[in-house]
C-alpha cells in the first residue's frame, strides 16, 4: 500500500486472511464444534484450487446418488418390494432381489446422499418381508416362506453371501440401528448353535454340517435339481443369465449339484456376518468362533498338501462325504458339470471365494498364517506349470486324473488381496498386473481422472439402459436389472480410501466376485458436523501411496467460501493406529489414535503423510466419537 494511504478495516481483513491461507499450521486452533473427545489435530489453510480428480470425485458421488434414486423408483415400490416375479432358485432367487442395491451402502459410507442409506434400508426391509411372504409349491423347505426368522431358510453360501451384500455393509453408516444389531447377532447365532431350530455347526469337528444351510438348519441329504432350480415356470421371454431356453434346461443345469453334505470352503463366507457381530460390542464369543472355524481350515489345508480341500465329511475327515475325494463337492476343485444347452462340461470351482474368511481372520489378528495358506496353495498350483500352445499355463481344477482346467499364465487369483493385506514385496510379485498398483508406483499420474471418468460413464450408460428398458414387473425375474444397477464405487474406494473392492474388476475377468464381503480400506472418513459416515460435502480425498507403515493422502475442500471438518480413520473399522500426521514437508503431529480430525479452510488442501501401525486395534463399527481412541 502506498505511503499515506490509510488501510481500511476491510483491506486489513483481506490481508490477514491471505496470510493465514498461505500457511499450513499443525495445531488445534479451530475448536471442534461437535464434541470434545476429538479435537482438531490439524488445520489446513494452504489454498489449493480443486484438482480435476477432486471435482470428478464429487461429481461421481452426486451422479451415483441421482442415478440410484431413479433406479429405485423404477424397480422397487414404496414398501421396498422388488417389482419382479418372485421365485426361489439359485438362478433368480431372493438373493438376486436385494443384490439390485449392491454397493449402495458403500456409496453412503463414502459420503454420498443420506437418501441412499434410507433406500438401502427400505429395500432390505422390503426384501425380508417380500420373501417371507413368498412361498414355493414344490421345493419342500420353502413352502412356508422363502425366509424364516428374516433369513433364507436353506441355501448355499455362494448365494447366502450374495444376499447379504447390502446387509453386511449397513453397519458402516448406522451401527446403532437396533434392527441391524439384533439381526446380525441373531443371524450369526444360526451358525453358533444358539438357535435350536438351526443346528448348522458341529463344534466337535468345527464344521458347518452342509453346503446348504439357513434359518431352518442344514440340509442333511443329497440335494436335488429341484432344490436348486426352484418351482417349474414358463421361461418364455424372461432374461436367463445362464442362457436356458426352458425350465427343463434350468432344472438339468443342476443335475450334478448333489454333493452338499458336509463342510466346504464357501461356508467360510459366514465369517463376514460373524465379524460384523463382533465389531458391535467386542463380545469374545464371536471372535473365538470365527478364529476357531478358520483355524480348522488352516489345518485342513496343511493336512492336504497345502491346498484347501473342498469337502469335509460329517466325521470331520477330508473328503469324508465324497468317497474320500478331497476335491469333491459342489463348487469344489473337481466340479465341472454338464451345461444342458451345449452338452459340454464347464469348470465351476468356487474355492477361491473362501479367501474372505482368511481375510477376516487377518483383519482380526494381523496374523500372517491366514495369508500363508493362500501363498502355499498358489505355489502348489504353479508347480504344475506346463506349456500349452506355446504359452506357460497353470491349472484351476483337480479331478480323478489330477490337475486340469489349464489357463495361460501363473495362478494369481486372490494375489491382489493377499498383497493388500500384507504389504510385502514378495506378495506384490504374486499379484496380477493392475492399473491401480501402477498408479501407486507413481507411473500413471493420470490414472485418477481416467478411472473416475470411466465410472461416470458407467453411471451414465446404466442410467440410459434403465431408460431403454421396456420390461414390466411381470416379465422380469429378480436378476433382470442387476447389470444396470448404476452404483459405481470401485474408483472411489481405490482413490479415496486406498481400499480394494472385493468384486470382479473389468480388467481382471478371472477374479472372483465376492458377495457379502466387508470393506477393506486403509482409510475411512466421517463428517463430525453432521455426525455421519463419509466425507463432508465438498471434501475430496486422494490416496497416492501405500506402505506397510504409512499412507500418503491429499485432502482438499472444494468449497471456496466455507470451511469443512473431516475425521480420518485408520482402516475401514479402526483397525490401524495412526501414529502421526504431517503436511508434506511439515513437522509431524503426534496422534497415537485410530482416528484424528482435520479442519480444512475454505478452498484449502494439502498432501498429508500418515505414519501408522496396522492391524493393532480390535476392529469396530462404532464411529470415532463413540469410542475410546
Amino acid at each position: 500500500m502506498s505511503e499515506g494511504v490509510p488501510m481500511t478495516s476491510r483491506r486489513c481483513f483481506l490481508r490477514t486472511a491471505s496470510a493465514l491461507l498461505l500457511a499450513a499450521v499443525a495445531s488445534p486452533a479451530f475448536p471442534s464444534k461437535t464434541w470434545a473427545a476429538l479435537p482438531v489435530a490439524l488445520e489446513i489453510r494452504t489454498s489449493m484450487a480443486p484438482p480435476e480428480w477432486a471435482l470428478l470425485e464429487r461429481e461421481l458421488l452426486s451422479a451415483n446418488a441421482v442415478a440410484c434414486e431413479a433406479f429405485y423408483a423404477r424397480y422397487f415400490d414404496a414398501r421396498g418390494f422388488l417389482l419382479a416375479v418372485e421365485r426361489w432358485g439359485a438362478n433368480d432367487g431372493p438373493d438376486d432381489a436385494i443384490e439390485n442395491l449392491n454397493d449402495w451402502p458403500t456409496l453412503h459410507a463414502l459420503g454420498a446422499s443420506d437418501r441412499l442409506l434410507e433406500l438401502s434400508k427400505q429395500a432390505y426391509e422390503g426384501n425380508v418381508r417380500q420373501y417371507t411372504l413368498a412361498r414355493t409349491k414344490d421345493v419342500p423347505f420353502a413352502r412356508e416362506g422363502m425366509y424364516y426368522k428374516e433369513f433364507p431358510v436353506m441355501t448355499d453360501w455362494q448365494h447366502l453371501s450374495e444376499g447379504l451384500s447390502v446387509f453386511n455393509l449397513l453397519g458402516l453408516s448406522d451401527p446403532g440401528d437396533p434392527r441391524y444389531r439384533d439381526r446380525v447377532k441373531r443371524f450369526s447365532g444360526f451358525y453358533m448353535n444358539e438357535d435350536p431350530g438351526a443346528p448348522n455347526y458341529d463344534p466337535k469337528h468345527k464344521i458347518i454340517r452342509s453346503m446348504i444351510t439357513g434359518s431352518r438348519g442344514p440340509m442333511p441329504r443329497k440335494a436335488t435339481p429341484l432344490d436348486w432350480a426352484g418351482d417349474p415356470f414358463e421361461v418364455g421371454d424372461f432374461f436367463m443369465e445362464h442362457g436356458e431356453r426352458t425350465y427343463e434346461e434350468t432344472l438339468h443345469h443342476y443335475d450334478e449339484y448333489t454333493d452338499v453334505i458336509g463342510d466346504g470352503p464357501l461356508n467360510l463366507q459366514v465369517t463376514s456376518l460373524v465379524l460384523n457381530a463382533y465389531m458391535l460390542d467386542h463380545e469374545p464369543k464371536y471372535r473365538a468362533w470365527l478364529l476357531g472355524y478358520v483355524d480348522a481350515w488352516v489345518e485342513r489345508a496343511r493336512a492336504n498338501g497345502g491346498v484347501l480341500p473342498s469337502n469335509i465329511g460329517l466325521d470331520g475327515k477330508i473328503g469324508g462325504a465324497t468317497d474320500g475325494k478331497w476335491w469333491g463337492g459342489v463348487y469344489g476343485w473337481g466340479f465341472s458339470p454338464v451345461v444342458p444347452q451345449t452338452g459340454k462340461r464347464e469348470d465351476r470351482n468356487r474355492v477361491s471365494r473362501a479367501v474372505v474368511g482368511f481375510m477376516n481372520a487377518y483383519l482380526l489378528t494381523g496374523d500372517d498364517q491366514y495369508l500363508d495358506v493362500w501363498r502355499k496353495q498358489a505355489d502348489v498350483i504353479n508347480a504344475q506349470r506346463k506349456v500349452i500352445d506355446g504359452k506357460v499355463s497353470t491349472p484351476r481344477m483337480y479331478g480323478e486324473g489330477g490337475w486340469y482346467g489349464y489357463a495361460p499364465g501363473d495362478y494369481r487369483i486372490n494375489g491382489l488381496e493377499i498383497w493388500y493385506l500384507s504389504m510385502k514385496a514378495s506378495d506384490r510379485a504374486r499379484a496380477a498386473e493392475h492399473p491401480w498398483l501402477t498408479y501407486l508406483d507413481g507411473k500413471d499420474p493420470g490414472f485418477p481422472a481416467k478411472v473416475l471418468r470411466a465410472d461416470l460413464e458407467r453411471v451414465r450408460a446404466r442410467a440410459q439402459a434403465q431408460r431403454d428398458d421396456r420390461s414390466t414387473p411381470d416379465t422380469r425375474l429378480a436378476d433382470a436389472a442387476l447389470d444396470i444397477n448404476p452404483a459405481s464405487v470401485q474408483a472411489l474406494i481405490h482413490l479415496m480410501q486406498g481400499g480394494i473392492h472385493i468384486a470382479r474388476p473389468p480388467w481382471s475377468p478371472t477374479s472372483p466376485a465376492q458377495g457379502g464381503a466387508l470393506l477393506y480400506a486403509r482409510l475411512r472418513y466421517f463428517d463430525p458436523e453432521r455426525r455421519r459416515a463419509g466425507v463432508p460435502d465438498d471434501v475430496a480425498a486422494l490416496v497416492e501411496a501405500l506402505s506397510d507403515d504409512g499412507v500418503v493422502v491429499t485432502l482438499v475442500n472444494a468449497n471456496q467460501v466455507e470451511a469443512r471438518t473431516v475425521t480420518v480413520q485408520g482402516g475401514a473399522y479402526g483397525e490401524h493406529q495412526v501414529l502421526s500426521v504431517a503436511t508434506d514437508g511439515g513437522a509431524p503431529v503426534a496422534i497415537d489414535a485410530s482416528a484424528f480430525t482435520v479442519r480444512l479452510a475454505a478452498g484449502a488442501g494439502a498432501r498429508l503423510v500418515l505414519k501408522m501401525k496396522r492391524h493393532v486395534n480390535a476392529p469396530t463399527l462404532n464411529f470415532p466419537w463413540d469410542r475410546k481412541l
